[in-house]
């Protein structure tokens, strides 16, 4: 049965947080997001002297009758960034657990409603093989942003998904204008590093979003099982495996499982990005407002 997380009272429970950015930003402006230099919005920032070149409309005359210099108005500037997610939509996202890819669809869902909500843009890039698709464009507003969800809830999970290749090969990758999300289990052959070594080279602040089911986390198995690979192409695959599950390899598994999640969460930080991993069984709600907060994506 297809799960949905995807309705009002969902989106209704995300207006009162807003995407945070660490890094400085050279989007477009018309945003909500303060960057350093000064533009030429309504809210008084500073004084500066003029100087030769300034446009003198700028010139704040009351100032120059009391010191006889000329002083220019600094204002803020505020710019709007685009927030780029991309959703690994391989059959291990979804096989054996479909609230797994309901968790994935979710978390990319609220992450894009947090973009439009605030004036920025957002672009849905759906990873499957060596590709990311966007059929969906840039999407900017609400009304907009509810068309594109209507499809994205009806998204089939299915074969594998070549991260590395998909998003260095992405054509509407900009720089220093915002937030790369990657959600994925990262279950994968690909050299998914060098994706993330590529949103970092292009200056775009990025987050990894990691999501799991309870098996995969801790497995139950016992005994004589059958394990089958989700994006294996046959049962003759070598990546399925006929096998007796001891105590001894389940805490083999165990050791493994936490070395390759701190492997990523290692290279996260020594990227300077952000990674939180996620069990799908726990409420969206505890990962929005937790970890996120707790990384300082959102505010």
């Amino acid at each position: 049965m297809k799960v949905s997380y995807l309705n009002d009272e969902f989106f209704s429970r995300l207006e009162t947080l807003a995407l945070n950015l660490r890094t400085s930003l050279s989007g477009f402006f018309g945003g909500k997001h303060l960057v350093r230099t000064y533009g030429q919005t309504v809210e008084f920032a500073d004084y500066r002297e003029y100087m030769l070149g300034d446009d003198i409309r700028r010139i704040d005359w009351n100032l120059f009758s009391r010191f006889e210099k000329y002083f220019l108005k600094l204002f803020t500037d505020e710019r709007q960034m685009h927030v780029q997610i991309f959703l690994d939509c391989s059959a291990s996202m979804e096989r054996g657990n479909p609230n797994k890819a309901a968790y994935a669809v979710a978390t990319a869902a609220a992450l894009g409603f947090l973009a439009v909500h605030n004036m920025d843009k957002v672009s849905f890039n759906l990873i499957k093989g060596n590709k990311a698709e966007n059929n969906m464009g840039t999407i900017v507003g609400k009304n907009a942003f509810f068309r594109a969800i209507s499809e994205l809830d009806k998204l089939e999970f299915d074969g594998d998904a070549d991260l590395a290749s998909a998003i260095t090969n992405s054509t509407n990758t900009g720089t220093k204008d915002g937030l790369t999300v990657i959600i994925s289990d990262f279950f994968t052959e690909s050299q998914w590093k060098k994706a993330v070594d590529y949103l970092t080279y292009k200056r775009r602040q990025v987050l990894l979003v990691q999501v799991l089911s309870p098996d995969e986390i801790d497995p139950a198995y016992d005994g004589r099982v059958h394990l089958i690979d989700s994006e294996a192409g046959d049962m003759a695959d070598p990546r399925n495996l006929k096998i007796r599950i001891t105590k001894s390899m389940q805490m083999a598994y165990k050791e493994a499982f936490d070395d390759f999640r701190q492997d990523i969460k290692d290279f996260c930080i020594s990227r300077e990005a952000e990674f939180i991993s996620v069990d799908c069984e726990k409420p969206l709600e505890k990962m929005l407002f937790g970890e996120l907060l707790k990384v300082g994506i959102m505010g």
